[in-house]
């Protein structure tokens, strides 16, 4: 058997090449093909095509081309905000009864407690629009958008932690290293916008809380170009993307150029898929050097809308802020936007503390809502508002009037959604009487993944990639689409 030498002057005895180099003209064959493709594209034509996905397209007609993500992190009570229990305030301050709690494991903060006293919910909850939405008097703007939500309050989870139940809640796994939702998205579908990102992170300023790590947007076993890109607050929402001063966009242009062909030779020799990411990695933020200032200046949307969203609309950075950009990222194509807010995390002074968060959130959450409906956007705009699990029916530590504290519960949390096929007006599962367990239609968050593909045009089942072995999804072993929430 011959070879032809690399430079096609002759034949090469196979028995003189090494295993190393009959892997590296292997793979030269293989990831050649992938990198004229990636090279062969015009970077600089305005009008340059989107990029698909491994899919290839959808695997039927969705009902959603985006997703808005409002996550809160550490937690929202249920209790306090959507799911009213009588028998909870009627009983406040009794114990919490053996047959309801069952053999569930509680946390190390309240588990050592000698008294377990329930406590019902001191804010009144009232019906609203035509669907007779219950809702608690802290969400008064989401109220008023009660007929176009669809509000599951029988979600569960196993994470009883912070940590793992955030990554869960993201990449479907409780261990670090998976895939988020956005990436898997990305390297499902594609982008439609080569001047953004099609996977967007954005973080309240000036939150604390549970730390927000960079895995829960990451790309995990993909390749690092579909990883989520955080935009800050302030002058740059995209570090080191601006030319320096002197640097015309021509320079520019002609420094990735040569930059590109440098790292085509290192793949000649090396072909290395990390490679082929870093010119895709170049060339978007090069792309974006254009998309990134436009969408970020809010200098002309009207008075009205910038009222709409609340009094911190103007402060780059704040929840109002973000969910104002959301829609403008959604409005440019970019497919998955998430919105991180933290400081729910309610152990001890929840009655203030939770009022607090509702000032931030309640208005701009609403009001996001209600402008892509306006816009015309809400029927194909997937939005997502929850934690990543609830709190519990009972006291954590001392309970005085006026003031208690909720630990961790996984058994029962409740979220909403909106748009993007949801079937509007509607509230989907229950819990018991106490709020405790689910007594009816428990969605697990693999069906919620799986739903949430599902309305995007994606098999849950059919959306993988294999490694280590094995074939992964964003579902990983299970997971059932909920068709009663669906429109």
């Amino acid at each position: 058997m011959k070879f032809l030498n690399p430079d096609c002057t002759g034949p090469e005895p196979w028995f003189n090449l090494s295993r190393r180099e009959c892997l590296n003209r292997l793979g030269l064959g293989l990831g050649g093909i992938a990198l004229a493709e990636l090279l062969g594209r015009s970077v600089t034509a305005a009008d340059a095509p989107a990029t698909k996905g491994v899919l290839g397209g959808t695997h039927f007609a969705p009902k959603a081309k985006r997703v808005i993500y409002l996550f809160q992190s550490g937690a929202p009570s249920q209790l306090d905000l959507y799911d009213a229990k009588p028998q909870l305030v009627k009983d406040n301050g009794k114990q919490l009864p053996d047959s309801v709690r069952g053999m569930q494991r509680l946390t190390g903060m309240s588990s050592s407690q000698s008294s377990i006293p329930l406590a019902g919910s001191p804010f009144k909850f009232e019906q609203h629009g035509q669907s007779g939405q219950s809702l608690s008097e802290l969400l008064p703007h989401t109220a008023k958008m009660a007929d176009e939500l669809c509000v599951i309050r029988s979600m569960f989870t196993e994470s009883i932690n912070h940590g793992p139940g955030i990554t869960f809640m993201q990449t479907g796994s409780q261990i670090p290293g998976r895939p988020s939702i956005g990436a898997w998205l990305d390297y499902g579908l594609g982008s439609e916008n080569e001047n953004l990102p099609p996977f967007v992170v954005l973080i309240t300023k000036n939150k604390s809380g549970q730390p927000l790590m960079a895995h829960l947007w990451g790309a995990g076993f993909l390749a690092p170009k579909h990883q989520g890109v955080r935009f800050r607050s302030g002058g740059d929402p995209v570090l080191y993307l601006g030319n320096p001063s002197g640097v015309t966009p021509e320079n520019r242009r002609m420094v990735l150029d040569r930059l590109r062909e440098l790292h085509e030779h290192q793949f000649a020799s090396t072909p290395d898929a990390e490679i082929t990411a870093r010119i895709a990695n170049y060339e978007m933020a090069f792309q974006m050097q254009s998309g990134v200032p436009e969408v970020t200046d809010f200098s002309q949307e009207p008075a009205h809308v910038l009222e709409a969203y609340g009094p911190d609309a103007k402060n780059p950075g704040t929840f109002a802020a973000n969910c104002l950009l959301a829609r403008r990222l959604a409005e440019r194509g970019v497919k998955f936007i998430q919105l991180y807010h933290q400081d729910w995390d309610h152990h001890g002074g929840l009655p203030g503390a939770i009022r607090g968060e509702c000032q931030q959130t309640d208005q701009p959450s609403a009001a996001l809502v209600a402008d892509l409906k306006q816009r015309g956007m809400l029927d194909d705009t997937l939005v997502i508002w929850g934690g990543e699990f609830g709190r519990t029916n009972y006291c954590q530590g001392l309970m005085t009037p006026g003031n208690f504290g909720r630990d961790h519960h996984p058994r029962c949390f409740s979220i909403w959604m909106a748009g993007g096929g949801i079937k509007a007006g509607t509230s989907y599962g229950e819990t018991d009487e106490y709020g405790y367990n689910v007594a009816k239609d428990p969605v697990h968050i693999h069906d919620l993944h799986a739903t949430v593909l599902h309305l995007l045009g994606i098999d849950h089942e059919r959306l993988t990639y294999k490694f280590q072995g094995r074939r992964y999804r964003l579902t990983d072993v299970h997971g059932q689409v909920v068709k009663g929430i669906l429109a």
